[in-house]
């Protein structure tokens, strides 16, 4: 089981994902990746160099297809689960983007994606989604 932590801020050097809750027209966006059967909130790793403003960019756009969006930081988190990272808490940036665009068709890993009211039951990360997803909510962003 993955404990999962919140936070004003994290050391930036210390962060190494971007999670992108986002919406369009009024629904969330999942994406389902090519070799999954489980639907995700967008997001991934930060690249070197980059800055995580521009990861989530990034990630946003390679997932969603997002030509047109705003975005904006809801919170640093961790987490912690015996399966990853050797157990170590490991952290990222939680965003929320407003996208107002997408492409038709997708040019990446993601297979597609859904647009709904709620978080769909399959999940990628179990664990970890409906936490995110709930802090956003917690903090007026959703």
């Amino acid at each position: 089981m993955a404990t999962v932590k919140f936070y004003e801020t994290a050391e930036d050097g210390r962060l190494r994902f971007a999670v992108i809750l986002s919406k369009l027209q009024q629904k969330y966006i999942f994406c389902k990746h090519k070799e999954r059967d489980t639907w995700e909130i967008p997001g991934g790793h930060r690249e070197d160099g980059e800055k995580i403003i521009d990861t989530a960019k990034r990630e946003l756009q390679e997932e969603t297809g997002a030509l047109e969006f705003n975005i904006t930081p809801v919170c640093a988190y961790s987490v912690t689960a015996p399966d990853a990272f050797d157990g170590k808490e490991t952290f990222g940036m939680l965003f929320y983007a407003d996208v107002t665009c997408v492409e038709k068709e997708l040019h990446s890993e993601i297979e597609k994606i859904m647009l709904a009211d709620e978080m769909p039951e399959k999940l990628t990360y179990p664990d970890i989604q409906p936490k995110l997803m709930e802090e956003a909510k917690k903090r007026g962003f959703l």
